[in-house]
């Protein structure tokens, strides 16, 4: 007696029109390119406060990672503690000021980077 085969049943599958693939092609690259920066003269003003913003947030949580490594190391008096710490808070409380009056959500200060990833 001989084992049964097993046949498998294989859909044939029509091959792309040309037009097909170059529209998934058109997909892919738009959704593959970073978003640039708008040029607008209506928005110039919004979008350079959101660089700017981006960039001091950036410089503030650099300045709060030097302050806790030196409070962790004892390089920074208790005063000087104080004082970077009030200041730091300030900078924050006036970088999210600036961006409310801007419509800014704080999760925009950041940039995209393209493949790399997010600056922040």
């Amino acid at each position: 007696m001989k084992p049964k085969r097993k046949t498998s049943r294989v859909k044939k599958v029509k091959p792309a029109a040309a037009r097909e693939i170059d529209a998934i092609r058109k997909q892919i690259e738009k959704a593959a390119r970073p978003p640039r920066w708008n040029a607008n003269p209506d928005d110039v003003r919004r979008s350079v406060l959101k660089l700017v913003l981006t960039l001091v947030e950036l410089i503030r949580q650099l300045l709060e990672r030097q302050a806790v490594r030196r409070m962790e190391a004892g390089t920074l008096t208790e005063e000087e503690t104080e004082s970077v710490g009030l200041a730091l808070m300030h900078l924050q409380e006036t970088i999210l000021d600036l961006a409310k009056q801007f419509d800014i959500p704080p999760d925009e200060l950041n940039l995209d980077l393209g493949p790399i990833g997010r600056l922040m």
